[in-house]
């Protein structure tokens, strides 16, 4: 492994090979995955110290795409995200810690339909990489329950048989690659 000052700089998402994801039940039997096409996002990571590392990310709402273009158009509305009056859901990092040798746990405030709640990401992280053009890159791997509900996204049908149309918890799944700043 390469120095820890190697790692330490600012870092920004390559957007083409970075995925924010997100996997919900449905109708109690089958999972529906779906993800944001349009986001950016930055951070700072400090190898020697990740607790003064930081992270920034900010979803378009409207950009969600579970390949079923009805579905896709009620998520975006009222019953869901409301995207019209909420175009953005964002996530700020409050804390970073190492939890093992490639393990961080990032913690900070995600914001959805205007309302912030602190969750904590364990994100997985590989590299770094020097690629064919010369960019260092690093890769976090995240995923993280939540539960809808407390964000306000409460849409919900009782189904005949027992149980709900959609699950409360949701799981964000975060693939992503970041290059370093010049």
């Amino acid at each position: 492994m390469p120095e820890t000052t190697v790692q330490t700089g600012d870092y920004n998402l390559d957007l083409a090979h970075t995925r924010v994801g997100f996997v919900a039940r449905h109708a109690m039997v089958t999972k529906v995955r779906g993800a944001f096409k349009e986001f950016e996002g930055s951070g700072f990571f400090d190898a020697a110290d990740p607790t003064q590392s930081k992270l920034e990310l900010t979803i378009k709402a409207a950009s969600i795409d579970t390949g079923n273009s009805d579905r896709d158009a009620h998520l975006r509305s009222n019953d869901f995200f409301d995207m019209e009056t909420y175009p953005e859901i964002t996530f700020a990092s409050t804390a970073v810690e190492k939890v093992g040798a490639d393990e961080y746990e990032v913690t900070g405030n995600l914001t959805i339909k205007g309302q912030s709640h602190p969750v904590t990401i364990p994100f997985e992280v590989s590299g770094p990489v020097q690629d064919p053009w010369g960019n260092q890159r690093i890769g976090l791997e995240g995923r993280t329950e939540i539960n809808r509900k407390d964000w306000g996204v409460n849409f919900n049908v009782a189904l005949e048989a027992g149980g709900l149309l959609v699950s409360d918890k949701i799981t964000l799944e975060f693939d992503v690659a970041a290059i370093k700043a010049a």
